[in-house]
């Protein structure tokens, strides 16, 4: 039995960039990552944003569960501020569970191979209406998980192309305004 540690693969993942938005009301979900290798510039965002907390914005590691953290390592990073204490239990509850199912399912997927997983990080940034309650966990969860997923499948396969974005013709509008 050899003592000898193994070597991380060395696949140089540039950064990508997703984004994914599900549910509606207060249980909806929008999550952008940032995914890129831990010695590139993602990297050095995900370290930087550990260190460096704001008020109502603490980043935290996203795990599966107490001491199992997903892989990629993902750094949750809240967009709205800890409102309420119930604010406090959904943003570190259902959606952080939400947010690790959806890493998990995109390494199931294969989405994410996962000799990646092992050398990658993640950014996500992570919406939580304020105004969500407990009624709204289960919305919550399902929702984060999901948006997770597209966010991440979106980020690796490099969509949408300007292409798509160009012959779109739904026009620009999103849930709080439409012109």
């Amino acid at each position: 039995m050899s003592n000898a540690v193994p070597t991380p693969p060395q696949r140089f993942i540039p950064m990508l960039i997703g984004e994914g938005f599900e549910g509606s009301g207060a249980s909806v979900a929008h999550v952008k990552v940032l995914v890129g290798d831990r010695h590139g510039p993602v990297g050095h965002a995900f370290a930087t944003a550990l260190a460096t907390p704001t008020m109502g914005h603490e980043p935290f590691l996203v795990v599966a569960r107490p001491g199992l953290p997903v892989k990629p390592f993902t750094l949750f990073v809240a967009t709205a501020a800890i409102a309420t204490q119930e604010h406090a239990t959904l943003t570190w509850g259902a959606a952080q569970a939400g947010v690790a199912g959806g890493v998990v399912d995109a390494v199931a997927a294969g989405v994410i191979a996962a000799d990646v997983a092992d050398v990658a990080v993640v950014v996500a940034s992570v919406w939580v209406d304020p105004s969500a309650g407990a009624a709204h966990q289960d919305a919550v969860f399902i929702n984060n998980r999901a948006a997770m997923a597209v966010a991440l499948t979106q980020a690796w396969s490099g969509r949408p192309s300007v292409h798509e974005m160009m012959a779109d013709d739904a026009g620009i509008w999103n849930p709080f305004f439409t012109p």
